[in-house]
């Protein structure tokens, strides 16, 4: 077993894990998560810490332990601090607003779109032109403010659509006489 490139994940109180062979639980203060892992790499607990090892050093074997590390240190994270993921709204009249769970959008189609949120993912939207959504899952935040942002992606020439916070849309000139 490879100890190159060991960096333990901590952790923090309040955090169990359980591992099976191919399977890692992680339950917190936030909520349970749990996750698939490959069977070769194996994930140990040293004084408080979760050390992930790899069998050998093919390529295969070093991908797969920078994945599974990644995996399980995001649970972690997730299940003591959880997710989230900023969207910003722009263009004249477009604005979100919430209805119960469901996250309504306004954003210059003829009826306004609605977006249930799934178990796991609460939207926010402390201004009209904003959206928040958090979870304890990297994953399933990042792929629901994807789906989001997929409504009406920013367009080049006004800049107008949802975005993410503190992203860049490069503009186009547009038409010239």
């Amino acid at each position: 077993m490879s100890r190159i490139g060991r960096r333990p994940i901590e952790l923090p109180d309040g955090v169990n894990v359980s591992i099976d062979p191919g399977r890692v639980m992680v339950s917190g203060p936030l909520g349970e998560l749990q996750q698939q892992v490959p069977a070769r790499m194996k994930i140990e607990r040293e004084d408080g810490q979760l050390v992930v090892t790899r069998p050998t050093e093919r390529g295969e074997d070093r991908a797969l332990h920078g994945l599974t590390r990644t995996l399980v240190a995001n649970m972690v994270e997730g299940v003591t601090k959880g997710f989230e993921k900023r969207l910003e709204i722009q263009g004249v009249g477009y604005r979100a607003a919430l209805r119960g769970t469901s996250l309504e959008l306004n954003v210059g189609y003829s009826h306004t779109i609605v977006k249930d949120a799934p178990k796991g993912i609460t939207f926010e939207v402390p201004a009209p032109t904003q959206v928040v959504v958090k979870g304890i899952d990297k994953q399933q935040v990042g792929q629901i403010a994807a789906e989001i942002r997929k409504v009406r992606p920013p367009e080049p020439y006004k800049g107008k659509g949802i975005r993410y916070e503190g992203e860049y849309v490069r503009r186009k000139v547009g038409k010239r006489a």
